[in-house]
């Protein structure tokens, strides 16, 4: 027997023995998610492996990091996935394993290079932010325009088909891994389908998406999918004190300003935060007397120093404590505020402003929020806001209808 038909022997040898055991992807990296990991254990310990797998859940929830620990596993790396003696690849992750294909959506024009520098950036750790809308530039902390990614027909045809022809070369499979794929352009999906309806003998496919609702029915109907859930603000904290050596204090902050977003979290400035809650007090403040040149400076400030992920911080920041004086109005329970630094500023509000409309305020506040991952201008979208405030920290109903929000630009009013 040749050395090459030992060495594939021992290597199959080691594959057999994988699927025999127990399957457990470990705590190593991942966060939370209990039950999707413990679905996809069960998927992977049956040995029936499926040919496309599809992970739904929110951004932040950690699609990535569970689709590249579930290659890994696959194709026996010993990485993200705590193989151990079960490992079968001397790959030491799967950004050097030769079988293991990861595509994210891309702007028009893209260069190669930066496609490659957010990868090596994932290599480092799975939760990383890579996606182009999320993160435009990986060298700005500024606002930078929104970037939109998709899957191109060309980027599809050149760089995507390719692997999907290539056997194995010491892993179980040739996997491919699509993330956010209800991005991908209408031809591009049906050529997909195509390729889903026919699957190579050792091809698998691991996509990921917000959610199924808006991929064709077709591609969701030859997948095994798998939910992700919202993280609790509990999980996000234990990863970022865990994981990110973060202090309990800070991981508490983020972990309540992000909306169940671990990767979001480790991206947000802590210090810069703290800093703007002040600014956030003042900006209530300002609306409620419409004090317009004030509101200006303070706005322009925030959109010329955050970034889109700080801004998303900032409205959820601003929730919370519209919450606490929910909650403090109802119940005068000092334990229940989560901003108890603020509870002086909490109390005041509350003798002053009794008829405010606050729960209103956080509909208006999330519905433009909405907006921010829309590349709508954050100065526009705050001078609104402020509108709006106005009229309902005095208790009256906002003076334009909900229905009609193009009458915040004078310009075209309807005449009377």
């Amino acid at each position: 027997m040749s050395e090459q038909n030992l060495k594939d022997q021992e290597m199959q040898s080691a594959r057999e023995v994988q699927s025999a055991q127990e399957v457990r992807l470990g705590d190593r990296r991942l966060v939370g998610q209990l039950q999707a990991r413990r679905k996809l254990e069960q998927t992977l310990q049956s040995g029936r492996l499926g040919h496309a797998y599809l992970l739904t859940g929110p951004q932040g929830s950690g699609k990535n990091a569970l689709a590249l620990a579930m290659a890994e596993w696959i194709n026996g790396v010993d990485h993200l996935s705590d193989l151990g003696t079960d490992a079968f690849s001397g790959k030491s992750s799967w950004f050097h394993h030769p079988d293991i294909h990861f595509f994210l959506p891309l702007p028009s024009q893209t260069g190669a290079s930066e496609l490659a520098s957010r990868l090596q950036l994932l290599s480092k750790d799975p939760y990383e932010l890579v996606d182009f809308a999320l993160r435009p530039s990986l060298h700005s902390d500024k606002q930078s325009s929104n970037r939109r990614a998709f899957y191109a027909i060309d980027y599809y045809r050149e760089q995507i088909r390719p692997v999907t022809v290539l056997t194995p070369n010491e892993g179980r499979r040739t996997i491919v891994i699509l993330t956010e794929i209800q991005t991908m352009r209408r031809e591009s999906a049906n050529a997909f389908l195509k390729l889903l309806e026919e699957p190579g003998e050792n091809l698998m496919f691991i996509l990921t998406a917000t959610g199924s609702h808006q991929l064709l029915p077709t591609i969701v109907s030859r997948c095994q999918q798998i939910q992700l859930r919202t993280l609790q603000p509990e999980e996000i904290r234990d990863g970022l004190m865990r994981f990110d050596g973060m202090g309990r204090e800070d991981a508490e902050l983020l972990s309540r300003l992000t909306d169940g977003n671990y990767a979001m979290a480790r991206f947000l400035d802590v210090n810069q935060l703290r800093e703007i809650r002040g600014e956030m007090i003042q900006f209530l403040r300002l609306s409620y007397i419409q004090d317009a040149k004030q509101l200006a400076a303070l706005v322009g400030k925030w959109q010329r120093t955050l970034n889109l992920e700080n801004q998303i911080a900032l409205c959820n920041s601003m929730e919370l404590i519209l919450r606490d004086l929910i909650v403090f109005g109802a119940t005068e329970d000092e334990s229940l505020v989560l901003n108890a630094d603020q509870l002086d500023v909490i109390q005041a509000f509350q003798r002053s402003m009794k008829d405010a409309r606050l729960e209103e305020m956080i509909g208006h506040l999330n519905s433009l929020k909405g907006l921010l991952y829309q590349n709508v201008q954050f100065s526009l979208i705050f001078s609104v806001l402020s509108f709006r405030f106005h009229r309902l920290l005095r208790g009256h109903p906002t003076e334009i209808d909900p229905e009609e929000p193009w009458q915040h630009l004078p310009a075209l009013r309807k005449e009377s």
